[in-house]
């Protein structure tokens, strides 16, 4: 067996009389629908995940993530605390942004709510747990 660096394979091709020497462009990451995203058309689904968590024994919490970020959490807290007798607080995630969290497993409530206000539609809803 003969070894052939990947330069001298190079230099033969480019001897080779047939060759022809094409510029080739490898496109970077293109997203298409990048535009939709921030467009906020109906197409582009922005989910907003309520989930709940287990702590200890019966006690639970119910977490409201993917709001979108031009509303104020504080007074959507602050209506959701005075409608379901509970309490709450937004909490600051490095990674997931703002996450709205409440006592007990409000999951259904907070759905409906959110539903009745205008904020998402029920199509942009993930209810996650049990």
């Amino acid at each position: 067996m003969h070894s052939i660096s990947f330069r001298e394979t190079i230099l033969s091709f480019k001897s080779n009389k047939y060759m022809v020497d094409i510029d080739i462009h490898i496109p970077s990451a293109f997203d298409p629908f990048a535009e939709a995203k921030d467009s906020g058309a109906p197409g582009a689904k922005e989910y907003v995940h309520i989930r709940i968590q287990q702590r200890n024994g019966k006690k639970s919490l119910t977490t409201v993530q993917g709001l979108k970020k031009e509303y104020s959490y504080e007074k959507i807290l602050k209506d959701l605390k005075k409608e379901f007798c509970c309490n709450g607080n937004v909490v600051q995630d490095k990674e997931l942004g703002k996450v709205i969290q409440l006592q007990g497993d409000q999951r259904k409530n907070v759905s409906q709510f959110l539903l009745s206000a205008g904020l998402v539609r029920k199509d942009q809803i993930k209810i996650h747990g049990f």
